[in-house]
């Protein structure tokens, strides 16, 4: 049967309003309004020029009901920037990442989930500790977050929306944990999102993840989860230069302005200092491009499932129509994450990643 919930993530994964896909369709505003609202379904011609103008394909439009989340369980860095219409693009991709990850799971076994609910520790900083504790990663800089996270049951996938303003986002569906990171940015802003968004997890897992006080907890939790305050002790310098700064950030791979407010909150610069070398970074351009930029962090999970799939003759086309999406939804959620370009996650050199979902440290 028709499904109107499909046809609204369709549509809302496009960025149109029912008055753009009632044009782009040829189709009367009511008519749309009424389909979505599951008042009565479309004719099957109609249908196809629903699906022609979403770029979804027909079955798409055919099955069952998909989790769509909502706006006040997901975590957005910039909501007050972005755009209703940005926020549910975001949403929409989303609800096909579940998708996806429900199909998945069916097939292999993912790790567990290793997430303890911190929303009791007396700080952000604390919660940060004490979760490197309970990870037993110490004050070690963590050399690669996306296979941290994964390690410890957090899927993460691509956000292929191009708009500054959707930096990332996270959400807990049922007892699992998602991250969409936004594949255009540096790999050190990257890796600061992702502990931004696990901070959202483990801080507001039953509150509404939003507002600017919780953003600002985010933020602290990071900071402290990336740069450990005895780490940061340990190499700090006196009145350190820009050039000093970027010398240090490889140490801990994060950005020079991280870095820079690091030292701030820690009290290891002044304030006079802090604002001098923020107007330089900016001056230099080093708030867009990143200098000595850190490789792109790449997914562990998504080649290996992907690979061990090839192997059964399962390519990524194949993974789309099962899904009833298209194969450009499907690389859209592993941009950055691993070489789309190469069918079933093989390598350069033509043989296939072997499947390897252990727990990576």
């Amino acid at each position: 049967m028709f499904n109107p919930n499909r046809l609204s993530v369709a549509r809302k994964r496009q960025g149109l309003t029912k008055t753009d896909l009632a044009k782009r369709a040829r189709v009367d505003l009511r008519s749309v309004t009424a389909y979505e609202a599951g008042v009565y379904p479309p004719k099957l011609e109609t249908a196809e020029s629903l699906a022609a103008a979403t770029k979804f394909p027909l079955e798409f439009l055919y099955g069952d009901d998909l989790d769509e989340p909502q706006p006040d369980t997901a975590s957005f860095r910039a909501m007050s920037k972005m755009t209703a219409t940005q926020r549910d693009m975001a949403l929409s991709q989303g609800t096909i990442a579940l998708h996806l990850s429900r199909w998945l799971e069916t097939r292999f076994e993912l790790p567990e989930l290793d997430l303890p609910d911190l929303s009791r520790e007396d700080s952000p900083e604390a919660a940060a500790d004490s979760l490197r504790r309970h990870w037993g990663i110490g004050e070690l800089p963590v050399r690669n977050m996306i296979h941290l996270l994964e390690a410890k049951g957090v899927r993460i996938f691509s956000l292929a929306i191009n708009a500054r303003e959707v930096d990332a986002f996270s959400l807990w569906k049922d007892i699992t944990p998602f991250v969409f990171l936004n594949g255009n940015k540096s790999s050190e802003h990257s890796r600061y999102d992702a502990a931004h968004e696990l901070g959202h997890l483990v801080l507001h897992r039953h509150g509404t993840p939003q507002g600017r006080d919780s953003e600002r907890e985010a933020d602290r939790f990071a900071s402290t989860f990336l740069m450990p305050t005895s780490s940061i002790i340990a190499h700090a310098m006196r009145n350190p230069s820009l050039p000093d700064l970027i010398k240090l950030k490889v140490i801990w791979i994060v950005s020079v302005a991280a870095l820079n407010r690091r030292l701030y909150s820690a009290g290891m610069i002044s304030d006079w200092q802090y604002r001098t070398l923020c107007i330089e970074i900016a001056k230099r351009g080093y708030r867009k491009h990143e200098p000595r930029e850190a490789p792109r962090e790449m997914s562990h999970i998504l080649p290996s499932v992907f690979g061990a799939l090839y192997e059964d003759g399962i390519g990524r086309a194949d993974v789309a129509k099962a899904l009833k999406i298209p194969r450009s939804e499907l690389e859209q959620l592993m941009f950055g994450l691993t070489m789309t370009s190469i069918d079933g996650g093989r390598n350069q050199t033509g043989s296939p990643v072997k499947a390897k979902l252990t727990v990576v440290e």
